[in-house]
């Protein structure tokens, strides 16, 4: 779609994207086709191409975006609110709940298979999603800084970044085995070593 879209238009596009992405889910990205997303959305070929011009792939980028949105979504309220150790856990089962529920299917990672995920688009809406969930991750270990506890001088960059990076492996882990034993590992060494480098007294022996 090019130009600036009306209101309206913008939620039919998103209509659209959100029918197509249930579409992929249920069916699986190779198996799903225009014809299913038009049905499922109740929209005709020449509504679909107005918002998808380029087709398919332009519509499966699109559903990767939404995917990838989804992705932070599902980590919501405990994601935007890491201000405190019990604010982390629920973090933690978050994530957890949400990936066991997924299982072995990955329908960001299928839907970067089909359309590539070295092309500038889909190579862009991961760059972005690892930038954004970092940022967050980021944001509250600064809040526990803030908040007295942990110390000023941790490197919080490096904190975000080693926390995602046990994430992204023990999702791929779960996706090859379909068992979330590893990720839940990497949650939860990744949160008891911030509480130890605040020297958390709820850690400290009674």
């Amino acid at each position: 779609m090019r130009g600036e879209l009306t209101a309206k238009g913008k939620a039919t596009r998103g209509r659209i994207v959100e029918g197509a992405a249930a579409v992929v889910r249920e069916r699986g990205v190779g198996a799903a086709t225009l014809e299913d997303v038009m049905a499922r959305t109740r929209t005709s070929k020449s509504q679909l191409f107005h918002y998808f011009p380029d087709g398919k792939d332009e519509l499966l980028l699109a559903v990767a975006q939404y995917e990838a949105d989804q992705v932070l979504e599902d980590q919501q309220p405990y994601l935007g609110r890491l201000d405190t150790w019990q604010a982390w856990q629920q973090w933690r089962d978050a994530v957890v709940r949400r990936y066991e529920e997924q299982g072995d299917e990955c329908p960001l990672g299928s839907l970067f298979l089909q359309v590539g995920r070295s092309t500038p688009g889909a190579r862009a809406i991961v760059v972005e999603l690892m930038r954004r969930w970092q940022e967050s991750l980021a944001a509250g270990i600064r809040a526990q800084q803030s908040a007295g506890r942990l110390p000023r001088d941790l490197d919080v960059d490096a904190r975000a970044a080693a926390l995602l990076a046990g994430i992204q492996g023990g999702v791929g882990i779960l996706l090859s085995t379909g068992q979330s034993a590893h990720l839940r590992a990497a949650l939860d060494q990744g949160i008891l070593d911030l509480r130890r480098a605040g020297g958390d007294p709820e850690l400290r022996p009674r």
